[in-house]
C-alpha cells in the first residue's frame, strides 16, 4: 500500500524553468553567450551548478564559479516572488494528510532557493524530511538523494511513489526504486517515459493520476476536480 509521495522542487511543485531560463541567459551574456531555450534545456534544467558552470564555463577557477552561481541564485529569487504551485498540488497535499501518508522534498535547488520557494509558496511545514542533493554524496540524477529521503521516511520504495519533471530527477528516482510519475512543465511526455517514468501528467489535477492514487486504498474514484 501506497505510504508516502516524493516531490521533486522546480518543475514538479512549481514551474521555475521560465525564470531560471531568464536568470540564465542574463548572466550567460555576460560571458559572451547567447542562450536559447533548446540550449537551456540540454546543458542547464535538471542539472546542479557546479556541473552546469563546469560543462559551459570551465574557464572559471573555482572561486569564481561559486560567486557566478551565487549572483545566479540570487538573481532568480529577485524575480521569483510572486511564485505559484502547479495546479492541483494544495488538493494533492490535503489527499495525503486525509490518508495519512508521508510526504518528502527531494530537490538538487540550493538550499537558500528551497526554503525561499517554500516560503512564497506557503508550504515550509509540508514536508515530513527535506533532502537536498547538496547535503548528499551525489545529487541527482544519482539515487542517493532519493535513497536517503526512504531511509529518513523509514518506508521502502515499493511503498513511495516519486514526482519528477527531468530526466536527472527520474533516473535518480528510478535508480531508487521508486515508481515514478512524469510532469510534463517541463519536457514532452516521451522523454519522461523513455527515462524510466511509468506515466506522465501535465499537473496534479490530471485523472491519470487520481485514478491511481484511489486505486491505492481501494476506493472509487473520487478527484476534486471533477465536473458536473
Amino acid at each position: 500500500m501506497l505510504a508516502a509521495i516524493l516531490f521533486d522542487l522546480d518543475g514538479t511543485i512549481v514551474n521555475t524553468d521560465p525564470i531560471h531560463y531568464q536568470a540564465w541567459r542574463e548572466m550567460l551574456k555576460n560571458h559572451g553567450m547567447d542562450i536559447d531555450e533548446a540550449f537551456y534545456k540540454q546543458r542547464v534544467s535538471g542539472r546542479t551548478n557546479p556541473e552546469i558552470i563546469k560543462d559551459i564555463l570551465p574557464h572559471l577557477s573555482a572561486d569564481a564559479g561559486e560567486k557566478f552561481a551565487a549572483d545566479k541564485e540570487a538573481m532568480f529569487r529577485h524575480q521569483a516572488t510572486n511564485l505559484q504551485p502547479l495546479p492541483g498540488f494544495a488538493q494533492l497535499l490535503a489527499w495525503t494528510q486525509k490518508h495519512q501518508l508521508k510526504r518528502a522534498l527531494v530537490t538538487n535547488a540550493p538550499k537558500l532557493n528551497v526554503y525561499f520557494m517554500l516560503e512564497v509558496l506557503g508550504i515550509t511545514e509540508s514536508f515530513d524530511t527535506i533532502v537536498l542533493g547538496e547535503d548528499c554524496i551525489a545529487a541527482k540524477p544519482d539515487p542517493t538523494p532519493y535513497q536517503v529521503a526512504l531511509d529518513n521516511l523509514g518506508i521502502k520504495a515499493a511503498g513511495a511513489i516519486a514526482l519528477e519533471d527531468s530526466p536527472s530527477g527520474i533516473r535518480a528516482a528510478v535508480g531508487a526504486g521508486i515508481p515514478t510519475v512524469g510532469i510534463t512543465s517541463t519536457r514532452n511526455p516521451q522523454n519522461l517515459k523513455d527515462v524510466g517514468a511509468f506515466m506522465s501528467i501535465p499537473d496534479f489535477t490530471d485523472l491519470q493520476l487520481w485514478t491511481l492514487l484511489n486505486s491505492q486504498f481501494e476506493e472509487s474514484l473520487v478527484t476534486p476536480f471533477a465536473t458536473e
